[in-house]
């Protein structure tokens, strides 16, 4: 029983996020790069030109809800309005988690 509770928890997943709100120029890609990387969680986020952000985290299924929750608050000085997520499977073709500095 304990050997399937292992295998479900670490189950790799992909999660795709766009969050809304006050969340440029209050630090929210460095928080959630600061995150990630505790929560071994792979993959990127970036400034959207709409003034959104958008992230691509892959990892243990659990570290990578830990980061979709904190995402709906974020740093102390954002103010998240709403955060769409897609969640699907691992890809795996992240080393790191990483700031993007562009869109293109």
């Amino acid at each position: 029983m304990s050997a399937s509770t292992n295998e479900s928890s670490e189950e790799c997943v992909r999660a795709h996020l766009k969050i809304y709100g006050i969340v440029q120029g209050v630090f929210f890609r460095s928080s959630m790069r600061d995150l990630a990387i505790s929560l071994g969680v792979r993959g990127w986020v970036r400034n959207l030109p709409d003034g959104s952000v958008e992230a691509v985290a892959e990892g243990p299924k659990e570290a990578v809800e830990e980061l979709v929750r904190w995402a709906h608050r974020g740093p102390p000085t954002a103010v998240v309005d709403r955060v769409e997520v897609e969640y699907s499977r691992c890809e795996g073709r992240f080393k790191d988690f990483r700031i993007k500095y562009s869109w293109w």
